[in-house]
């Protein structure tokens, strides 16, 4: 049975939510939700039943908290076993889904979620897994199956497994690794797979994942009341120009502009560089650390351009981005869809735009877009300065340190009044802040009396700027 979705009544999320146990509806009157999204509104009720579930949903659509607060709801935590395994395509995605777990599971106690993905020391995880195993992970398939050839995963007593952007977990490669994860797991398990398309090899992996499971299909394409989108006519020798006057005549606040190739994202550098436009590139070739850095200060509005490959951006969860620019057209109808489904999420309006050469009809064919002229050039030819700027504590997780220290440090010892200071992401071996830009210098300068290191929780750690 195949549910198209409309949008859920108020008396039918009163009813959902009275299924869900005593905590998790606090959880959820706590983080002030009122409104079960369509995905949320159709899936949850064959997931509470112990259906599998195979669900198409956009971007954006709540999804994370569908197959949540499901999969929180039938663990048994008094059980210390592995009981939940969350497949996902990128670390990022990862951090995301777990991140927003631990959120909804914040009434549960004594309950474990841990993270396992590539580009960390295999090391510490394994000391984890073997004296205290989670009752969940999140993690990428490739490292999930190195650990348990490794003897350290235990999947006897799992009972619930989730595919997560299952498009995206094969387009990345990961199709060998996700067979050979699946044929270690229980086969009297729930099985649950999301995806925001369904190409002929989900639709495989489906068949042979899910047993007799409910289809849900939401709303498949993105509002035109939410979304803007304009492909706009130019000759290759035009799109630089053309890309500043989109930034720039605009202000994009948060503007990720896609490249089909690494190469592009360079040229494109380089010219939003001559135009003295500050912007972080995403690609292949950076390493894992390097990474990181870069999605932090786009993600905390240190920075208002990332340019990025298609490849580097999979699996990417970034809230409140108000454009997205295609500097070149995408080969194919899913890789545009993506790209458009990177801005106006969770009700909020964006903007897709795409410079569309003469040696690109053919894509915009497939596509189905209109070519209008682009606007002629109005306003400012400069991006205005991005709202925040960022430093680096060298410390994190491994050293004890929490967001709370440092905001204690800032507002205490600094002297920083809280409207201030923005995101706070505290990684294993670091910690990254966000200020506003104007009182930075300030900031730093009462934090490190002059030095470069600050005092926190007693201790001297060594505190240095990141800037574009």
């Amino acid at each position: 049975m195949t549910h198209t979705v409309e949008t859920p009544a108020v008396d039918a999320d009163s009813r959902l939510r009275a299924q869900l146990p005593a905590a998790l509806q606090q959880t959820l009157q706590l983080l002030n939700y009122t409104t079960f999204t369509p995905i949320q509104q159709h899936a949850l009720p064959a997931l509470l039943a112990g259906r599998d579930v195979r669900a198409q949903a956009k971007t954006g659509s709540g999804k994370t908290a569908a197959f949540g607060l499901a999969l929180l709801t039938r663990l048994n935590l008094e059980k210390i076993a592995l009981q939940a395994l969350v497949l996902c395509p990128t670390r990022e995605l990862a951090d995301q889904v777990a991140a927003e777990l631990r959120r909804l599971a914040s009434t549960l106690p004594n309950l474990k979620i841990l993270t396992i993905y590539g580009g960390v020391a295999i090391a510490p995880r394994q000391a984890s897994l073997v004296k205290h195993p989670p009752h969940v992970i999140v993690g990428t398939p490739g490292r999930i199956l190195d650990h348990f050839e490794k003897g350290h995963l235990d999947f006897s007593q799992l009972t619930m497994l989730v595919l997560d952007e299952a498009d995206r977990l094969l387009d990345m490669g990961f199709a060998d690794s996700i067979n050979k994860v699946i044929d270690k797991l229980p086969k009297a398990r729930q099985s649950m797979l999301f995806s925001a398309t369904f190409p002929e090899a989900v639709d495989l992996l489906a068949s042979q994942v899910l047993r007799d499971a409910e289809k849900i299909e939401t709303d498949l394409t993105h509002d035109a009341d939410t979304i803007s989108q304009h492909f706009y006519q130019v000759t290759e020798s035009q799109k630089s120009a053309a890309l500043l006057q989109l930034l720039t005549t605009q202000q994009a606040q948060a503007a990720l502009v896609f490249c089909n190739t690494r190469r592009d994202v360079q040229q494109v550098m380089d010219d939003l560089k001559s135009a003295r436009v500050p912007a972080l590139a995403l690609h292949g070739d950076l390493d894992q650390r390097d990474r990181s850095e870069v999605l932090v200060r786009f993600a905390n509005g240190s920075v208002r351009v990332l340019v990025a490959t298609d490849v580097a951006a999979r699996g990417l969860d970034l809230k409140a981005l108000s454009h997205v620019i295609s500097y070149e057209l995408a080969h194919d109808v899913e890789t545009h869809t993506h790209r458009i489904g990177r801005t106006g999420r969770a009700g909020e309006s964006g903007s897709a735009q795409h410079l569309v050469s003469g040696k690109e009809k053919e894509r915009l064919q497939k596509i189905g877009g209109a070519l209008e002229p682009l606007p002629k050039a109005m306003g400012p030819k400069v991006l205005a300065p991005a709202a925040m700027r960022t430093f680096i504590i060298d410390a994190g997780k491994t050293d004890k340190m929490r967001a709370g220290d440092v905001l204690g440090a800032l507002t205490q010892s600094a002297g920083l009044s809280a409207e201030l200071i923005g995101k706070i992401d505290v990684t294993p071996t670091r910690t990254y802040v966000a200020i506003a830009r104007d009182a930075m210098d300030g900031a730093l300068k009462k934090l490190c009396s002059g030095t470069n290191t600050a005092k926190i929780k007693g201790r001297n750690f060594r505190v240095r700027l990141l800037d574009v």
